[in-house]
C-alpha cells in the first residue's frame, strides 16, 4: 500500500503537482489516468523517488519515505519494480543480462541463483529460451514482457509502470495488459501505472486516478468513470473513445 498526502511538485516556479492525495491498494492496479502533459509522469517519477517532492508526504506501508536514511532507501529500491516506456532494455546487453541487471546491482546473489531466477522471470512472462538474443532480434511486444520480467526480477512488492502500451498494436497491449494484471494478483504486488489508453483502463482498472492539470479531479473505479460527474473526465474518456472509433473505421475502410 502506498499513500499520498498534499503532494506538492514544482520546476521553478511552476507547479505541476498540486496537492494530490490519495491511497494506492496491494493486490490491485492502481491506474494514473490523464492526458499527455497533465502530470501524470512526474506524479509517477516522485513516489518512485525520482523527483524530489516540494511537500507532503509518501509512506510506503505506514512508513514515511521522508523518515528513511541512505541504506533504508536502498532497501526500498530492492522491493520496487519498474517497466519503463519504452521498455529501456540495453542495446548492448543480452535479454539474460538485462533481466539480471537489478541483481547485479542490488544483490548479493550467487551466478547460479541469478541465472534461475531470470529463467524464472521469462518463464512467467511467456518467454522461455530466448535468454541469448539481444532487443534488436525481440518485436516491440516482446521487449514489454522483457521489461516486465527485469521488473519482477527481485519479487518487488510494488509495481510501477509508465505508458506499458506505448506503441504497441492493440492486441499486443491486450496481452500486456493482462499480464501485468495476473502478476499484481499473483504477487500481491501494490501496481501503479500510468497511462491514457482507456482500453487498459476498462480492461484491468481497479482503482482510477484521473489527473488534470497537475491536480487529482477524479477518483474511483472503471464501473464508476463513465457515469463520472467531472467535465474534463468526460472529455478525455470521449476523445479516447473517438480516437478509437476512428481507428477502427480507417482499419475496416
Amino acid at each position: 500500500m502506498i499513500t499520498l498526502t498534499n503532494i506538492w511538485k514544482s520546476f521553478g516556479s511552476q507547479h505541476v503537482i498540486k496537492n494530490v492525495s490519495t491511497l494506492f491498494e496491494a493486490g490491485k492496479t492502481n491506474l494514473i489516468i490523464g492526458a499527455s502533459g497533465s502530470g501524470k509522469t512526474v506524479l509517477l517519477k516522485s513516489i518512485i523517488g525520482l523527483h524530489d517532492i516540494d511537500s507532503g508526504e509518501i509512506t510506503y506501508d505506514s512508513i514515511p519515505y521522508s523518515s528513511l536514511n541512505s541504506n533504508e532507501v536502498r532497501a526500498l529500491r530492492q522491493q520496487m519494480g519498474i517497466l519503463f516506456q519504452g521498455s529501456a532494455l540495453f542495446d548492448f546487453a543480452t535479454v539474460e543480462e538485462n533481466v539480471r541487471f537489478p541483481m547485479d546491482f542490488l544483490t548479493n546473489w550467487s551466478s547460479e541463483q541469478k541465472r534461475a531466477r531470470v529463467a524464472f522471470c521469462l518463464q512467467r512472462v511467456n518467454l522461455p529460451n530466448v535468454q541469448h538474443l539481444y532487443p534488436s532480434e525481440l518485436s516491440g511486444g516482446m521487449q514489454k514482457r522483457v521489461g516486465i520480467a527485469r521488473a519482477i526480477a527481485l519479487n518487488p512488492k510494488y509495481l510501477f509502470c509508465d505508458e506499458p502500451n506505448s506503441g504497441l498494436d492493440p492486441q499486443t497491449a491486450i496481452i500486456i495488459d493482462q499480464l501485468i494484471y495476473e502478476i499484481t494478483r499473483e504477487y500481491q504486488m501494490t501496481t501503479i501505472v500510468n497511462t491514457h489508453d482507456m482500453n487498459s483502463v476498462m480492461a484491468i482498472g481497479d482503482k482510477l486516478i484521473f489527473v488534470y492539470k497537475g491536480e487529482k479531479a477524479w477518483e474511483g473505479t472503471k464501473e464508476e468513470v463513465i457515469h463520472a460527474d467531472c467535465p474534463e473526465l468526460n472529455d478525455f474518456v470521449f476523445a479516447s473513445k473517438l480516437a478509437k472509433q476512428l481507428r477502427d473505421l480507417r482499419a475496416t475502410s
